[in-house]
Formats: structure tokens, C-alpha cells, sequence
């Protein structure tokens, strides 16, 4: 089954190829309507890493509070002369302290992977204005072309 699909999509390509080969104006906008769709799945992404970039904002500032309430209970149990209630405080507190530094590094991934797709929309945007010049050019020389085939129809050179 999966060969006879294989083979379908392989001739299924091969037509498209040959029609959008044969037709360079639809070509044209097959390809722009294939950077708008990555261009919208790029901004969703960027809009996505965004979402969860502020989550963790709001995770780390929680986690902040949190680690200075448990700093300050560990100093109230070391006054209060209470060594193993202070001990217990301080294992809390380096696990809260752990999970900053993971919560942290999460972020400066999140910040990579954002200024990632940040430069593939950069660089599609760019490509897109290039495209866009170059489909006008196209659509002009397509509609001189037609112009110049019918004038020939008519002066009975055809």
C-alpha cells in the first residue's frame, strides 16, 4: 500500500513540476503563496515563543519572591536556634535556587529560538519584496507577450 502511495505522490509531483514549468505565472504564485503560508506559520511560532517567554517571566518572579520568603525563614530558624529547621530551610531554598537556573536557562533558549525565527521572517520578507518585483516584471513581459501575439493574429503573421 505504502509503495502504491509513494508511487502516487511521486507522479502527482512530477505533474505539478511539468504544469508549473509550463506555466511560469503560476509558478509565481505558487511560490508566493508558499512563503505567505510559512510567513503566517513563522509568525504563530514567533507568537507562541512570545506566550511562553512570559510565562516563564512570571514563573521567575513568583520563584524570586518565593526564594526571599525562604531566605528569610532560614535566617529566622538560625536565630530561633533551630539547626535543623534551618537545614531543611536551605535544602529548600538550593532547590528553589536549581529551578531558577533551569527556569533561566529555559528563557535564554526560548530568546535563541525566538531570534531565530525572528531572522527566518527577516530573511522570508526579504525574499517575499524580491518576489513580488520579480512577478510584477513577469506578469508584464506575460501580458506584452499576449498583446504582441495578438496584434500578430491580426495582422494575419500567426
Amino acid at each position: 500500500m505504502s509503495n502504491w502511495l509513494d508511487q502516487l505522490e511521486r507522479e502527482l509531483d512530477q505533474r505539478l513540476s511539468a504544469f508549473l514549468h509550463n506555466n511560469p505565472v503560476q509558478e509565481a504564485l505558487f511560490r508566493e503563496q508558499h512563503q505567505l503560508d510559512r510567513a503566517r506559520a513563522l509568525q504563530r511560532q514567533r507568537q507562541q515563543l512570545q506566550a511562553e517567554a512570559e510565562e516563564q517571566r512570571r514563573q521567575l518572579l513568583s520563584l524570586a519572591e518565593e526564594v526571599r520568603a525562604w531566605t528569610q525563614r532560614t535566617q529566622r530558624a538560625r536565630q530561633a536556634n533551630q539547626p535543623d529547621l534551618a537545614q531543611r530551610a536551605e535544602q529548600h531554598l538550593a532547590n528553589l535556587m536549581e529551578q531558577g537556573r533551569n527556569l533561566w536557562t529555559d528563557l535564554a533558549d526560548l530568546g535563541r529560538r525566538f531570534e531565530e525565527v525572528d531572522d527566518q521572517l527577516t530573511d522570508l520578507k526579504r525574499r517575499q519584496s524580491t518576489s513580488r518585483s520579480t512577478l510584477d516584471a513577469d506578469w508584464a513581459q506575460f501580458e506584452a507577450e499576449q498583446e504582441l501575439e495578438q496584434l500578430r493574429r491580426q495582422a494575419g503573421l500567426s
